[in-house]
């Protein structure tokens, strides 16, 4: 299954409309933006998406924070942050403990703006970077895509302006 994943666009509907149709030229089979801002996205009702921690969407109970999905049999924890945070609902899923659990295997993240692929004590953290013109964190703007098959799992991060590959790890299970 190929997953196309974005996060931290702040409003930049411009570049988010250009990974979306991005996205879909290379066929991927499911789009997720990881929050900041959650209305980026609106227009796409079929984009998987979790609000970002500083939002009004954050705070409201109807509106999953973290939630798991499985893809070809890696069960990946879908969240803004990879930790708990201080704005969590009480039901929000807690990584730590869902990690702990077995639940997961993969945790899909933004919040800090900067790509990253790596896998700790088992699990595989991933994430896509930010879709902002300037950032202040050093990083250019990046999305991801990722490729879930039945014990593998392949991951590159794409320059935004280039559409070329920055960083690509492969894992197995």
């Amino acid at each position: 299954m190929k997953i196309g994943l974005m996060s931290d666009s702040h409003n930049n509907i411009e570049w988010v409309e250009e990974v979306v149709t991005w996205f879909q030229t290379t066929k991927v089979d499911k789009i997720i933006h990881l929050g900041d801002e959650w209305e980026d996205v609106v227009k796409w009702p079929d984009i998987i998406r979790v609000p970002g921690t500083n939002t009004e969407h954050y705070k409201n109970p109807d509106i999953p924070n973290r939630f798991i999905l499985e893809f070809n049999g890696w069960n990946v924890l879908i969240t803004h942050t990879k930790e708990s945070n201080k704005e969590d609902l009480s039901g929000d899923i807690n990584p730590k403990e869902a990690i702990k659990s077995n639940s997961v295997n993969v945790v899909l993240y933004g919040h800090t703006h900067i790509p990253s692929i790596e896998r700790v004590k088992g699990i595989i953290y991933i994430n896509p970077g930010h879709l902002k013109p300037e950032d202040k964190r050093g990083s250019a703007p990046s999305f991801a895509i990722l490729n879930f098959e039945k014990g593998m799992l392949g991951v590159n991060i794409i320059d935004f302006k280039t559409k070329n590959i920055v960083l690509s790890k492969f894992f197995t299970k």
